[in-house]
This record gives structure tokens, C-alpha cells and sequence, in this order.
């Protein structure tokens, strides 16, 4: 148990790093901007590549009747995903510890991993949620109105992840370093219930 134990305490501990590193980045390329354009989304708010890239992207936006980029006190999430985040990597070192010790079985690391799934998926639902609002819901006053085949107005919404051709923009979305290095600390807390698990069986 001591090794599923601090595989569990590594895995949780590298949640951590979405406080310092982006969890997801936008970025948009056009032949007007050479350099491209993009955002890190972080948890408590959105940095762009170079200074003026959130301005440009607003400036842009405001032409199709975009809104403006959230600032960190426009939406709750820039609030209370820090706390999720860092009260779920804390919950998780503390029950590798207890784990470490002797005080509860390996059935604490699935435990703690489905919650934290159920978590992302519920993130990643909302943020799918924001980009539709964010590319659907335009200004009827726009200067630019652009719509489909059929009539129905254009969405801009940005991919989840992959890319999209946005009129003469292509809109790429992956994750930063921040949600590659969440990703790999929950594949670790999987290995660590397994760890524990093969341990009962011997």
C-alpha cells in the first residue's frame, strides 16, 4: 500500500499544477496575423499569447457582434474552480496519506478518481456550454452578419478540441500543460488503485 499510497499523493499533488500552467488554449490563425492570435485559459481567468491579443480578439468579435472576453469577475467559474481544484488535490493527498499509513484500503483511490471525473466532465460541459453562448449568441446590430445555407446565423463557436475554419480564421483548441499535467495525475491515481489492488490480492 505504501507504493499505491505515494503514486496517489503524486497524482493528486499534480492538480496543483493548474495553478500555474494554462488547463486549455485557443488559438486562431489568419493570414492577417502572421504570428496568430490566441488565449490560456487558465482557472481564474484568460491570458493572451502577446499583450494586446484578448484586445485584438475583442476588437474583432465586436464587428460580428461577438461579446467581449469574460474578465475573472464576469463568470463564478473563475471563482470556484480554484477551489474545486485545489480541495479536490488537497481531499486526494490527504487520503494517499491515510492510505500511507494504514488507516484506509485502495478503494478510497477509485473513490476519489470517479469524483474527480465526474467533476471534469461536469467542466467540460459547462466551458462547452460557454464557447456555444459565447459564438451563438451575437448583437442582431452587428456590423458584419454572416449566415448559414439555410438562413439560420452563423456560429463562431470554437472547437472543444481540434480546429475549425471560422470564416478566414482557423480556430485550434487543445489542452495547455496545465490539463495535460491533470490528465496525467489522474491516469496515475488509476495506477494507484491498481497498485493497491494487485497488493490486497498478493
Amino acid at each position: 500500500m505504501k507504493t499505491a499510497s505515494t503514486i496517489m499523493i503524486i497524482g493528486s499533488a499534480l492538480l496543483l499544477s493548474l495553478f500555474i500552467y494554462p488547463l486549455w488554449i485557443v488559438e486562431l490563425e489568419a493570414p492577417q496575423y502572421p504570428d496568430g492570435l490566441g488565449m490560456f485559459i487558465h482557472l481564474n481567468g484568460l491570458q493572451g499569447f502577446s499583450e494586446f491579443d484578448l484586445q485584438n480578439i475583442d476588437g474583432l468579435n465586436h464587428y460580428i457582434g461577438m461579446q467581449t472576453l469574460p474578465k475573472p469577475n464576469d463568470m463564478w467559474e473563475f471563482s470556484v474552480f480554484p477551489i474545486v481544484v485545489g480541495g479536490m488535490a488537497i481531499l486526494g493527498i490527504i487520503v494517499g496519506f491515510l492510505g500511507f499509513i494504514g488507516k484506509i484500503s485502495y478503494n478510497w483511490f477509485l473513490y476519489w478518481l470517479i469524483l474527480m471525473t465526474v467533476l471534469g466532465v461536469l467542466g467540460m460541459f459547462d466551458f462547452n456550454a460557454w464557447m456555444t453562448d459565447y459564438g451563438s449568441n451575437l448583437d442582431p446590430n452587428a456590423i458584419i452578419k454572416v449566415t448559414e445555407a439555410d438562413g439560420t446565423p452563423f456560429s463562431y463557436k470554437p472547437p472543444l478540441l481540434g480546429s475549425r475554419d471560422i470564416l478566414n480564421f482557423t480556430a485550434i483548441s487543445y489542452p495547455g500543460i496545465g490539463g495535460i499535467l491533470l490528465t496525467i495525475g489522474m491516469f496515475l491515481t488509476f495506477v494507484a488503485y491498481l497498485v493497491g489492488l494487485k497488493t490486497n490480492k498478493k
